[in-house]
């Protein structure tokens, strides 16, 4: 347990540091929404501090910080224009309620890179501990490939439908992983990091696996109950033909369409 304190320090102080630069860089331009692209990074940068501080298996801390580094890059690529540019996320107006740079720190990049701390915590463990069994790393790595799935197809898919004339597509996108799911890039968030877990926290040991958990719990129920799904939806229901899409597609985890009530 002794070498797990150090590398916590570090990830931590790694985390903090992304996410004061970002909150001067939301000063700046004067959009808080440019903390998620810090979001993905501050993932990204934790694994690379655990795979450079890693003592026993540095293989698999580095397969991790890979693992992280393609969702994470992917993920702040993706969203770079959505949050880097144009007129605040109404999430973050809702949430500051007129509330200053003070309070974007104190509820939006404080909360956000304890957050990322806490959800690193198996790349943590797998930086300060032996792999227990490499099979669970190979489940991780499989369970990590259906979330990334999910998540590079589901947008993917979202993108293309907005890019269609308004008046050739249908006001709710209920195509592809979309007629699975109400959220499939939310989901396949989650996923990917139940894989980190597995691979970096229940393969270091029952005890690391146990005492890391927190961190997939702590991920879904952020994207699919706070952040993510749920707040969303509260915009998107105001559309037609929303309703019965609702009523027929689950809000997180997917259905086949063939297994759904019409």
């Amino acid at each position: 347990m002794s070498a797990f304190w150090p590398v916590a320090a570090a990830s931590l102080g790694a985390v903090a540091l992304l996410m004061t630069a970002t909150a001067l860089w939301s000063r700046r331009v004067g959009r808080v929404a440019v903390v998620d692209i810090a979001w993905g990074l501050a993932f990204v940068v934790v694994a690379l501090v655990c795979a450079l501080l890693a003592d026993d298996d540095v293989l698999r801390s580095w397969l991790l910080a890979a693992l992280v580094g393609v969702w994470g890059l992917r993920l702040a690529w993706h969203i770079r224009s959505r949050a880097g540019s144009g007129e605040e996320d109404p999430r973050y107006e809702e949430l500051l309620d007129g509330g200053g740079f003070g309070t974007a720190v104190r509820k939006v990049f404080l909360v956000q890179a304890l957050a990322a701390w806490v959800i690193s915590l198996p790349l943590q463990a797998a930086a300060a501990t032996s792999v227990w069994t490499w099979w669970l790393v190979g489940a991780g790595v499989a369970v990590w490939g259906v979330g990334f799935f999910f998540e590079t197809v589901g947008d993917a898919q979202l993108a293309a439908y907005k890019e269609r004339p308004k008046d050739d597509r249908p006001p709710v996108m209920d195509q592809g992983l979309w007629g699975w799911t109400r959220h499939p890039n939310y989901f396949g968030d989650a996923c990917v990091w139940w894989g980190i877990w597995l691979a970096g926290g229940l393969a270091s040991g029952w005890l690391p696996g146990l005492l890391t958990v927190v961190a997939p719990i702590a991920m879904t129920h952020f994207i699919r109950n706070v952040t993510g799904a749920r707040l969303l939806e509260k915009t998107m229901s105001e559309r037609p033909g929303w309703d019965e899409y609702a009523a027929r597609v689950p809000l997180f985890f997917p259905k086949p369409p063939f297994l759904q009530s019409s």
